[in-house]
């Protein structure tokens, strides 16, 4: 009886892996998935979440203030060197079409009379980018929108022209619904449907590492050796993952995509962005075909 007693006291093992299993790679990677689906983590997500208090707004996961006391060194970095901020969270909408027929919309949501607009010179040359407010079409004063910052592509010298749109993600659906509305571009030319982003040559070597250390171990993890390597997803926190990402108009030829979490975006602050800029980016030489 005392034998007995004894092996149904025995505490049960417990089903969570080791800390290794847990840590490697695949696992890492699927854990990371699960824990975005209310909220989209930035790229560089990971770095900010060991050195900031996390908070979760507008569908993301931002860093909002330090864990310890930088701010002098922030100020120092804006005042004497350079500062990085990430701005990833920020929206932005593709216009595609002819440039007439653009500007002339696009004059209906903003005015003169505040300032810069879509047709500045430096602006819609491509070398320069635009700031300026939107307003609900033909409602100038009133019926503002937010504040937005633009620019448009390069020309190649055709009519066609692309012009890029950002926004904080709290305007993103009323600006968007209005240039739906100006555009007319009711049908949807794509829906989004979430797949996962091809893995690169480098995480495909360390996946098959990390399983051929896996197989040695002295406790076989069947799961792991069955596991099918989990590869990140790419999501938008500003948007239902059903829902159409692109839409075209039939009468305009203009199509509207939503460019939001596939361009990064970057701040960089402070005397020395520039040095910094020229020492990380290296001109491309054109090759013409």
């Amino acid at each position: 009886k005392q034998a007995e007693k004894a092996v149904h006291q025995k505490k049960e093992q417990s089903k969570t892996k080791c800390r290794k299993a847990r840590r490697r790679h695949i696992n890492l990677v699927a854990e990371f998935n699960r824990r975005q689906r209310k909220n989209i983590w930035l790229e560089t997500h990971i770095w900010h979440a060991k050195r900031f208090h996390m908070v979760k707004k507008w569908g993301y996961c931002l860093g909002d203030s330090p864990t310890e006391k930088s701010y002098r060194a922030c100020y120092r970095a804006m005042t004497k060197h350079c500062l990085l901020q990430d701005l990833s969270y920020y929206c932005c909408l593709e216009l595609t079409g002819k440039e007439s027929e653009l500007l002339k919309q696009l004059a209906r949501i903003c005015s003169i009379d505040t300032g810069l607009t879509f047709e500045e010179a430096c602006c819609l040359s491509g070398r320069f980018e635009g700031s300026l407010n939107l307003y609900r079409a033909d409602c100038y004063p009133e019926g503002i929108l937010g504040p937005v910052t633009f620019i448009w592509k390069l020309r190649d010298g055709s009519e066609k022209r692309q012009l890029w749109i950002w926004m904080h993600p709290a305007l993103k659906q009323d600006i968007l619904r209005e240039l739906k509305a100006i555009f007319q571009c009711s049908e949807p030319e794509e829906i989004y449907i979430p797949e996962p982003v091809t893995t690169s040559i480098q995480e495909e070597k360390q996946m098959d590492v990390v399983l051929s250390l896996g197989k040695k171990r002295k406790k076989e993890d069947k799961e792991g050796e069955k596991a099918v390597p989990v590869k990140k997803i790419i999501g938008d926190g500003t948007r239902d993952p059903f829902q159409s990402y692109s839409w075209i108009s039939q009468t305009t030829g203009i199509v509207i995509s939503d460019k939001t979490m596939e361009i990064l975006r970057y701040r960089l602050i402070g005397p020395l962005s520039h040095s910094v800029l020229t020492e990380t980016l290296k001109a491309a030489s054109l090759q013409t075909v």
